[in-house]
């Protein structure tokens, strides 16, 4: 037990300056919890304070703290339970009554005396103790007479005397005698004897002084005696006044208490009126206010301000935080319901002024359209956002007030105002019309420009009639656009214009939009939803519809499912899914303006008959307009996206009919073929693409359609080759070939790169046979004469032996050879020129190309035919009757006839 004082006395009592004087180790009666301990501790500094404390440990285990303190002057009763028998149960009774069980009877009784003898020491009137053996009170009965004035007295006379370490003094002197003997620490035996020694001669030193001093010590012991007198009538003096002091400090503890009392009573009078203050405050509403609310002008700004101002005001102590108790008082029900009516007049009053402010502004605006009919321009209504938006913060309030009377205005201003935006945007889209009509007139005043189409397509299905006919309309009718090209120029000059006019409607709605979108918001206090999933359900929307359209068109590729919404970068998707205003405001916006969707759809349906080149134009500025939106998420980014789908289908409608016309195209069989109608085509198709896409996000869909329309040239090429009658096919082939090489390394277009290889080694490959195929022909029977050796060394006949067959013996060969002498062989190679002219078109200027491969490849046969002579016929001085400078100028001279 001495080591927990130890510990306690150090962890608990010496940082709050308390001195530990009894403790105990104890459990709650009829519960097996954990041990805590009782103890006792005065306060070092005066007034003395004894407490008594619970300790328990903490929940690490670590370190003791309290758990309860009680004052000892609190302590009513301590009942000990049994007064002859050892028991370890005691009782504290303080407000009320708490049982506890010692570890050991022993340490009750400790703990039991100490505290018997700290309430006689410092209360008058102490506890009252039952059931206490009578040796407790028998061991304190010399203390009563005993007043220490300090509290190391108290301590002294409480407490067991506890081992004491000693001084610095004396450390010291026990050094300086241990280091006068050699032998202190060797041999502690002889120290101790030596030490006694010592202590014998300083008692018989002590005893002679004594002795010779005897006057003196009767002198000193009178003067004692004398000391014991004057400190006895002393201690009855303390004895009295502290008799005195302990009904005085009694006195003061409780006024120490009332003082209490009347501090605790002025802070709750005080703390009661600055509640009452601020509920004042909180529910009182200046009369300016009130008079705002009731009687304020709304049709000025001074008179606005005011009326915004008390409405604010209003809504503050309408929302003021109050205590439910304080909600129960009389005057604060009939404060709240005169505030009810304020606000029931007040909304009404507002509702009424701005609902005929915005029938007006409807009117007006309906009245100053006419202005801006000649203009491609749609009318710009700041006027009407300028004069409305001071009224925003009343919006503001109303919306928070009467969400009823809210939604009504809401809905007027929409009624009003879609009217006047449909009128608006219908004249607008039909003024752009007539304005792109009127120019074509203009243009074919001027340039003689029929209705407007392209090479394979045209408004009208002037194209699709063709083919409706026999393949020999359909070729007139494909032929026939020939005479359209010669009117190129005129006919891009319509489609740029064409363009310019759908980037100037683009231009002009995104402006007039987004300016009423944000007064929307800002005006209506229209909330924005930045989690919404209505983005994702549109592209789920999107992309099933273009998946359904793709279905419908069975030459569409299986795998093309690709949307507008491919060519998006993800932190494009990222941004736009949180900046996406939320389905309140498209709603909103939907209602003002219900046809402008539809409007620009049957614009985009117009451009598309006048001009299916245009969908091309369509598709690259809207999907410009859709990708750099200034709000992404607005109700005209979402048309626009709804837009550019259709456009998109249109687009892949347009590439389609190209391959289908491809697949159908019938060549005429009464001329030589040359380059097919479908391979200009498509060279015209990419050199506008080219133009059209150049620096677009839409490059993507732009290279589906070329890979597909390559692919569809190549396939069919292969077809008319074939049934062409009078040109080779291998001159079909090689001269289309080389055409759309010759297009493809013009234009230099990465995705076709790989058929840009392709169609050069066709182009090789077709002249090649061609050349091998009409070269064998003007030394017919000579290249028969050789063939015929070649297969007999093939079969095994030795090439110095073939000369004894009787077929091929010299005679026979100079009987051949004799039949090409050198003019001979050059009327055969005019012939040859004559045949190869017939064959290829003006319009690839091959001719020199051919005739040079068909120079190389006759050298190749002279030297292969000199070889066979040389190795079958040894030593045989055959010979043919032209060389190699002959051919030469043969070939030299023909080329330049």
């Amino acid at each position: 037990m001495t080591t927990i004082k130890h510990i306690l006395q150090r962890e608990v009592f010496l940082p709050t300056d308390e001195r530990l004087l009894g403790v105990v180790s104890v459990t709650k009666a009829g519960k097996k919890k954990k041990t805590s301990f009782l103890s006792i501790a005065v306060t070092t500094e005066k007034p003395v304070q004894v407490k008594i404390y619970q300790l328990k440990k903490s929940e690490k285990g670590e370190t003791y703290k309290r758990k309860q303190t009680w004052e000892l002057r609190e302590l009513k009763t301590v009942d000990g339970k049994d007064a002859k028998n050892d028991t370890a149960e005691f009782d504290l009774q303080f407000e009320k009554t708490y049982k506890w069980v010692a570890s050991h009877p022993r340490e009750r009784d400790t703990f039991l005396s100490s505290l018997w003898k700290l309430c006689q020491r410092y209360l008058k009137r102490g506890p009252v103790f039952v059931n206490v053996p009578d040796y407790i009170r028998e061991d304190s009965l010399g203390v009563t007479d005993v007043r220490p004035h300090g509290v190391e007295d108290t301590i002294a006379a409480v407490v067991d005397e506890d081992y004491q370490a000693i001084t610095e003094k004396e450390e010291k002197d026990l050094e300086t005698l241990m280091k006068q003997c050699e032998h202190a620490i060797s041999n502690a035996e002889a120290f101790a004897e030596q030490l006694s020694k010592d202590l014998s001669v300083l008692d018989g030193a002590n005893i002679h002084s004594i002795m010779g001093s005897e006057d003196q010590v009767v002198q000193l012991m009178k003067l004692l005696d004398d000391g014991v007198r004057e400190t006895t009538k002393l201690e009855t003096k303390l004895n009295r006044y502290d008799e005195l002091l302990a009904s005085v400090k009694e006195q003061m503890e409780s006024m120490r208490d009332k003082d209490t009392l009347i501090h605790i009573q002025n802070k709750n009078h005080q703390s009661l009126i600055d509640e009452l203050e601020n509920l004042i405050g909180r529910l009182n509403l200046d009369h300016k206010h009130e008079k705002a609310l009731l009687d304020g002008d709304l049709s000025t700004p001074s008179g606005i301000y005011e009326s915004t101002e008390a409405a604010e005001e209003l809504q503050k102590c309408m929302a003021a935080e109050i205590h439910p108790a304080l909600m129960k008082m009389q005057a604060v029900q009939e404060q709240q319901k005169r505030f009810g009516k304020y606000r029931v007049a007040f909304a009404k009053r507002l509702s009424h002024h701005l609902n005929n402010l915005f029938i007006h502004q409807g009117n007006e605006m309906s009245e100053t359209l006419s202005r801006h009919a000649t203009d491609l321009k749609l009318p710009p209504h700041h006027s009407c956002h300028r004069d409305l938006t001071p009224y925003a913060e009343l919006m503001m309030w109303l919306k928070e007030a009467d969400p009823q009377s809210f939604q009504q205005l809401a809905k007027v201003y929409t009624n009003n105002l879609s009217r006047l935006y449909d009128k608006e945007v219908k004249d607008f889209f039909e003024l752009a019309k007539q304005r792109f009509l009127h120019a074509k007139t203009v243009d074919k005043k001027h340039g003689g420009l029929t209705v407007p189409s392209h090479r394979f397509e045209g408004s009208g299905s002037s194209l699709d009639r063709a083919m409706e006919t026999s393949p020999r309309g359909r070729t007139a009718s494909l032929q026939s656009l020939d005479s359209a090209d010669s009117k190129g120029s005129s006919q891009d000059l319509t489609r740029g214009k064409f363009d310019q006019v759908f980037e100037k409607i683009l231009c002009e709605l995104e402006p007039f939009c987004l300016a009423e979108q944000d007064f929307c918001v800002k005006f209506f206090h229209l909330t924005l939803d930045p989690h919404s999933d209505d983005l994702e359900s549109m592209l789920e929307d999107q992309t099933s519809k273009h998946e359904d359209t793709h279905s419908v068109h069975s030459h569409s590729s299986q795998h093309d499912d690709d949307d507008i919404w491919v060519m998006r970068p993800q932190n494009k998707a990222k941004s736009l899914a949180e900046r996406q205003l939320n389905e309140e405001v498209r709603r909103m916006m939907g209602e003002l303006f219900p046809s402008l969707e539809s409007e620009l759809l049957n614009f985009i349906t117009f451009g598309d008959k006048l001009d299916s080149f245009n969908s091309m134009y369509m598709l690259v500025r809207m999907s410009q307009h859709v990708i750099h939106a200034q709000d992404a998420g607005s109700f005209l980014s979402k048309v626009f996206a709804n837009v550019l789908v259709n456009i998109k289908r249109n687009f892949d409608r347009f590439i389609l009919h190209r391959i289908k016309a491809v697949e159908e195209y019938r060549i005429s069989k009464k001329n030589k073929c040359g380059v097919v109608m479908f391979v200009h085509h498509f060279e015209d198709f990419a050199h506008q693409a080219e133009a059209i896409f150049q620096g677009s996000d839409r490059r993507a869909d732009l290279d589906k359609a070329y890979s597909k329309l390559i692919r569809t040239v190549f396939e069919q090429l292969l077809r008319i080759s074939t049934d062409h009658p009078k040109t080779p096919k291998d001159v079909v082939l090689m001269e289309n070939y080389h055409h759309l090489y010759a297009t493809l390394s013009q234009l230099k277009i990465s995705c076709l790169e790989k058929e840009r290889k392709d169609a050069r080694q066709r182009y090789q490959e077709h002249l090649q046979a061609y050349v091998t195929t009409y070269l064998g022909r003007p030394l017919e029977k000579l290249n028969t004469f050789f063939e015929g050796i070649e297969s007999k060394v093939a079969s095994g006949v030795k090439e110095d032996e073939v000369g004894y067959q009787l077929a091929y013996s010299k005679q026979e060969l100079r009987k051949v050879i004799k039949e090409y002498p050198g003019k001979e062989v050059k009327k055969n190679l005019e012939h040859l020129r004559k045949k190869v002219e017939k064959h290829l078109c003006e319009e690839e200027n091959l001719f020199q190309v051919v005739w040079h491969s068909m120079q190389d490849e006759f050298l190749k046969q002279y030297k292969h035919f000199e070889h066979l002579i040389a190795k079958c016929y040894p030593a045989s001085n055959i010979t043919l009757e032209f060389s190699v400078e002959d051919i030469l100028q043969f070939f030299t001279d023909i080329a330049q006839a």
